[in-house]
């Protein structure tokens, strides 16, 4: 009963902060700022801290396979929202489609930047130290390369040589894309509550799962700003990723649920709800209508 309570007041505080109209209208303001000025923080942290390094538990579980958590957190908390409220598959369906379409256009821009980096890009072959001093090239503090032609990149990596060219940061790309997402589908359990949803520990749970990797994400980013600067790939990465979040949730889906749209999140559940509670205050100011009628009728008799 006390842990209930604990789950209640904490999943209300943070409803009530994600479905504020203000924190959606600028959250996407605050990711800009932080691909902005994030990269300032590299002169502040300590590069001997555990989140300097690459290998660390939250890179190699939670960013790697950042996608994945994602849909297994929202799609568990969308499908058990609209299924609570309507008991109808096909729009539980309909919800669960929007993050099809982010799915289908995280990995084709996963394609699409493969492509740019290995149309750009050029492999090169670090030359061994003796063929360094025979040129006399080794005194100016560079390592010679040597160009190797019609390697990709994914091959130039795993020979241990090095490759260069243009470059879009996967990892800012997703995190953004996953944080506006997050943010868009979790904001429908505020107006939710007010308008009385069922909201039993199961939905709340999985609301309090979203939150908190939301938060992470939030975290991840600002660490890969800080410990891994990279200002001009991550900032066109951030940058991909607010543009994808504005043309589905603040373009496409506006259009309304359809064969071709799938809607904005809440669209169908809390209209519905609306409509229930406005049939049933209606029909309850008609019955103490009908009740005083009946008083004054008796008194008259």
């Amino acid at each position: 009963m006390f842990l209930n309570s604990i789950l209640v007041v904490i999943t209300d505080l943070a409803a009530g902060l994600l479905g504020n109209a203000s924190f959606r209208r600028h959250f996407h303001l605050l990711l800009s700022a932080l691909l902005l000025f994030g990269p300032l923080l590299s002169l502040w942290v300590s590069h001997y801290s555990v989140f300097a390094k690459r290998t660390h538990f939250l890179y190699r579980v939670f960013l790697r396979s950042g996608w994945g958590w994602t849909c297994i957190f929202v799609g568990s908390f969308v499908f058990v929202l609209s299924f609570s409220v309507r008991r109808s598959l096909t729009l539980s369906l309909r919800h669960l489609s929007r993050l099809a379409v982010a799915g289908g256009l995280w990995l084709g821009f996963r394609k699409l930047l493969c492509l740019l980096e290995n149309a750009t890009g050029s492999c090169y072959e670090p030359l061994s130290s003796s063929l360094e001093l025979a040129s006399g090239s080794s005194g100016n503090g560079q390592p010679l390369l040597l160009l190797r032609e019609g390697e990709t990149k994914d091959a130039c990596v795993r020979s241990g040589m090095l490759w260069r060219g243009y470059e879009v940061s996967e990892d800012a790309l997703l995190l953004c894309l996953c944080c506006l997402l997050l943010a868009e589908e979790t904001a429908v359990f505020g107006p939710y509550l007010c308008l009385g949803g069922p909201s039993e520990a199961p939905l709340r749970i999985l609301f309090l799962f979203c939150v908190l990797l939301l938060s992470l994400w939030v975290f991840l980013l600002l660490c890969l700003l800080a410990y891994f600067p990279e200002f001009p790939t991550q900032l066109l990465g951030g940058a991909l990723g607010c543009l994808s979040w504005r043309a589905l949730y603040q373009g496409w889906y506006r259009l309304g649920p359809s064969w071709y749209c799938p809607g904005r999140p809440g669209v169908g559940l809390l209209s519905t709800q609306r409509k229930q509670d406005e049939t049933t205050d209606t029909l309850c100011e008609n019955d103490t209508d009908i009740n005083k009628g009946r008083l004054e009728e008796s008194k008259l008799g």
